[in-house]
């Protein structure tokens, strides 16, 4: 280009010198230029300019695409290098022609030494037979998408490696070799089969739990029947028309109590257990809460007494009548005022019934009794959870109870809270519907 113009400016200059010979000259000289012909000259100089201006602007465009170019070239050389994954281009029989730094590392050789390798070098000695085959089916497909298989580093540990490989065609459209991104899934995989085991792990635990459930609602109903026998003639033993002896009695009596005693514990593991496996559903009626209260109330007094305890009841119901499973809010209610009367040794206890804005009813049950840490409180609805087990010793009890009021209240589709302080006493709020509805209601 700059000798192009070079050679225009050499002409000009020159035409220029001639003009000016054949303005100072008044006749014609042999050898020169008449004026027409240097006329013509100088429209073709013009023209030759203005091509030199054309010529001028396209090299300036030459050099921006050849820029433009350049730094795309650079672009994409900078993606190649510095992926996170590893690159590779091979020809069409796994020769590696190019390799970027991420490849390099992964197969823990040199760019300079890896380059003109074989891949299959790198493909432990056991799975080439399969890695063969796979070239040979890239032959007839265009695009194979996260093809997991083992890689062999030099003079390292095989890892697992996730393969997406292009093929790489002429401008006949001819296949020239592949592209290979390298990605180790290693973290992957070793995440995966932890998964699976704890899955496995997870249906073997559910397993081990239904097989529980199973055996505890056999065997508790299995010795539910002896019981109710031993109870059943303990009381006939205190009915009989000659009234036994004083030693005799006692004895008896204690037969009755502790076989009461062992009938609930047994009770509660069979309705945990029905519980867990999903085998208890509520029987629904339409029921007066009031009487039921106070009833349940009634059956507990001697308890109250037997520890000197004040006891009271307070029913703010203006409609007393709610759709709920009998039974279950009793077994409920028995089993709040049950715990309540247990770890109360002075004081009072007291239940509470009233009407919620939002259709709804509530039931409390307050009592003086030992109280619960605040660290303690979230444990406590928990199965075979109890917070002190020197308490427990001395109380008794399975640790169910609770568990079984908290399972029961939500499937009345309530919910169940508790405020206490150690040594102060708990207060256990029951708030529930006041119709609760069955499946498919």
């Amino acid at each position: 280009m700059n000798k192009f113009v070079q050679k225009v400016d050499t002409v000009r200059q020159r035409l220029y010198a001639l003009q000016q010979g054949v303005s100072n000259s008044s006749l014609p000289q042999p050898g020169v230029m008449p004026p027409e012909g240097l006329e013509e000259l100088q429209v073709a100089l013009e023209e030759l300019q203005v091509a030199q201006e054309e010529l001028k602007a396209q090299n300036e465009e030459l050099v921006i695409a050849r820029a433009q170019v350049e730094a795309e070239r650079q672009r994409y050389h900078d993606l190649f290098e510095f992926a996170p994954d590893g690159y590779l281009v091979t020809d069409n029989t796994g020769i590696i022609r190019e390799a970027n730094r991420t490849a390099a590392i992964l197969l823990n050789v040199s760019r300079q030494y890896l380059l003109g390798k074989p891949l299959i070098n790198f493909i432990p000695y056991e799975e080439r037979r399969i890695f063969r085959a796979k070239l040979t089916q890239l032959h007839q497909i265009d695009w194979m998408q996260e093809w997991e298989i083992h890689l062999q580093p030099r003079d390292s540990e095989v890892f697992d490696a996730a393969l997406t490989i292009s093929t790489v065609r002429d401008w006949q459209g001819n296949s020239a070799g592949w592209r290979w991104l390298l990605r180790d899934v290693t973290a992957r995989k070793q995440a995966e089969e932890k998964i699976r085991n704890i899955q496995l792990q997870n249906l073997q635990l559910q397993e081990a739990a239904r097989l529980k459930s199973q055996f505890l609602a056999i065997m508790s109903h299995e010795l539910r029947s002896p019981m109710n026998a031993i109870i059943g003639f303990s009381q006939l033993l205190l009915r009989q028309p000659q009234p036994l002896a004083k030693s005799q009695e006692s004895m008896v009596e204690r037969i009755l109590n502790s076989g009461k005693h062992l009938l609930k514990l047994i009770e509660d593991v069979l309705d945990f257990s029905k519980l867990e496996v999903g085998q208890l559903q509520l029987q629904l009626e339409e029921l007066n809460l009031a009487e039921l209260v106070t009833t349940t109330t009634e059956q507990l007094y001697s308890l109250v007494e037997q520890k000197s305890l004040a006891f009271q009841v307070n029913l703010n119901l203006q409609n007393p009548y709610i759709v709920n499973d009998s039974d279950r809010l009793r077994q409920v209610l028995v089993n709040l005022l049950s715990n309540a009367i247990k770890f109360t040794d002075s004081g009072s206890v007291q239940v509470d019934v009233w009407e919620l804005p939002s259709n709804g009813i509530a039931l409390a049950v307050k009592d003086t009794g030992i109280g619960i840490a605040e660290a303690d409180i979230e444990q406590i609805f928990l199965e075979f959870q109890q917070v002190n087990q020197t308490l427990t010793r001395k109380h008794g009890g399975t640790g169910l109870g609770l568990a079984i009021v908290d399972r029961l209240v939500r499937m009345m589709q309530g919910n169940i809270s508790v405020e206490s302080q150690l040594g102060e006493g708990s207060t256990f709020r029951i708030e529930l519907p006041r119709q609760v509805r069955g499946e498919g209601l």
